[in-house]
């Protein structure tokens, strides 16, 4: 859901990512006629309040690859999103965002005081060990506040040219598989303390576990801080990863506006009522289901 502040510096470029009035033009996709009334603050949380959803984290969409620009370049428009993000009424929060050109701490600091719940980075940016070398002075920072991390595709530029769908079916699944097995190679013993969520069910990566055991991958189950929300998915993929991972590592997400969240009912074990309170930190109490 994107503010006003942030729809008109995405209108005032004239390369890529921009809108030319509602048509945005990514470096990755082909381009695509946004719909003015998904970004209604109003609509929007009618819709939240119609799902039941008393607390809904926005977030950038990495695949517009803002995070990746020059810094020069990112940071206008992360400083629009920003400003817009942090002025929304409830039931909204927001992730902050980061340049990844020249990270900023002490930028990630400000937003995170400011009322942002935790960082989002593009799954490609931390999908191998020279990304935590350059995403380090984030995930530190990120981590001494005791805030959470939230891995989301990135860009697909190897996708670019083929069909509408090429990205987010196979371009943005390979992203999730590689940071998933990346936190655990490389991440996890760097930032012991660090909350951690992956878009997605993180690509389906918990269900190879077949794969790694016989290939000598990384074994047992991710520490007690790993989360994987639900986006895109259904009932039947959200049990297998449950079934996997465990009931307490699922929370609720959606690709909102392009897909509606999972419909679960008040007694959907998958989904404890406690799961977003025990990732977001203490700042955020459990409510009564």
């Amino acid at each position: 859901m994107w503010p006003e502040p942030f729809l008109a510096a995405l209108r005032a470029r004239r390369s890529t990512p921009r809108l030319d009035g509602w048509i945005l033009h990514t470096g990755g996709e082909p381009p695509y006629r946004v719909e003015p009334g998904d970004h209604s603050v109003s609509a929007r949380a009618e819709l939240a309040a119609a799902d039941g959803i008393d607390l809904a984290l926005v977030s950038l969409s990495s695949p517009l690859g803002i995070e990746s620009l020059p810094a020069d370049q990112a940071r206008p428009l992360l400083d629009a999103y920003h400003e817009g993000v942090l002025a929304l009424p409830r039931p909204f929060r927001a992730w902050a965002a980061a340049g990844l050109d020249d990270p900023d701490p002490a930028a990630l600091r400000d937003v995170l005081v400011a009322g942002c719940v935790g960082l989002q980075l593009p799954a490609n940016a931390i999908a191998d060990e020279a990304g935590y070398e350059r995403c380090g002075p984030l995930l530190t920072e990120l981590e001494r506040r005791d805030k959470p991390l939230f891995v989301h595709p990135g860009p697909d530029f190897a996708g670019a040219g083929g069909p509408s769908w090429w990205a987010a079916i196979v371009g943005y699944v390979g992203q999730m598989h590689a940071a998933w097995f990346a936190w655990h190679e490389y991440g996890a013993p760097r930032y012991p303390r660090l909350r951690v969520a992956f878009a997605m069910l993180a690509g389906l990566a918990p269900l190879h576990s077949d794969r790694i055991a016989a290939r000598g991958g990384p074994d047992g189950l991710p520490g007690a801080g790993v989360f994987v929300e639900t986006s895109s998915y259904g009932s039947g993929i959200v049990d297998a990863v449950a079934a996997r991972l465990g009931a307490d590592r699922i929370v609720l997400g959606s690709d909102r506006p392009y897909a509606s969240p999972l419909s679960v009912g008040a007694g959907d074990r998958r989904l404890r009522i406690d799961n977003p309170a025990t990732l977001l930190g203490p700042q955020f109490p459990a409510r009564n289901p």
